[in-house]
């Protein structure tokens, strides 16, 4: 009983002194909510089977190299999605990153059963725009979702070696030949045989992830899967 109601004491204190601002609206959170209220959660698009399917056909059925793929939501520009991946991304907002990547396991997790995956990587950035930022905001995403599925990830398989242009103004031939061999691999031994599921925050046009999973394949894995947080027009 006194430990209940220290916890609860501890819990009001905090909220008191230091409250938490929602990252989707800004707005003050309750305190059992986490970073990111439950207004702005609900007011996000998930993505339906459906619409997976057709990304799917669309970006990679066709190049045999990403077996199947998976996307929570739907990325709607100027809306909570993108300022919450934006506080990410750019604002060091590292466990936006983790409560993202729990919420896509919870989405996965019966595909990754089916898909047997081993290992989890997350699409790396080049060394460049790792030192800019300071970080890949992947590798905060794939680290929730690796606690909540209970499979090893890894950043040490593969790195970019190209340094490519941004490709927000690209269409997807633009993207294609921009993000041309921008891959290779740091361990073949990590990945040899083995069913890759490989993590992204937003996925577009699909042309990274393509790159990305050849490179794991040429290199020894068996099967390469995708998933994002979320996928975009």
């Amino acid at each position: 009983m006194e430990e209940v109601l220290l916890r609860n004491f501890i819990v009001q204190f905090t909220d008191f002194f230091l409250p938490a601002y929602c990252t989707g609206c800004n707005k003050k959170i309750e305190a059992d909510e986490n970073i990111i209220c439950a207004e702005c959660f609900n007011g996000i698009t998930k993505a339906e089977q459906e619409r997976i399917n057709s990304e799917y056909y669309r970006k990679f059925r066709q190049t045999v190299i990403i077996k199947d793929f998976f996307s929570l939501y739907i990325f709607e520009k100027d809306k909570t999605l993108q300022q919450v991946i934006h506080s990410l991304k750019y604002n060091k907002k590292f466990l936006v990153g983790i409560l993202l990547g729990e919420k896509l396991a919870e989405g996965i997790t019966d595909k990754v059963k089916s898909w047997d995956i081993d290992l989890i990587i997350p699409v790396p950035l080049h060394h460049l725009k790792k030192a800019e930022r300071g970080y890949n905001q992947s590798e905060f995403i794939v680290k929730g979702l690796s606690k909540e599925l209970k499979i090893s990830f890894t950043t040490k398989a593969i790195k970019r070696v190209r340094y490519t242009e941004s490709q927000t103004t690209f269409n997807m031939e633009e993207r294609e030949a921009n993000i041309s061999n921008a891959f290779t691999l740091r361990s073949k031994k990590k990945i040899t045989g083995k069913n890759i599921l490989l993590v992204d925050d937003v996925i577009t046009t699909g042309s990274t992830i393509k790159e990305c999973g050849k490179a794991l394949r040429e290199g020894g894995a068996n099967s390469v899967y995708a998933c994002s947080v979320a996928i975009a027009e």
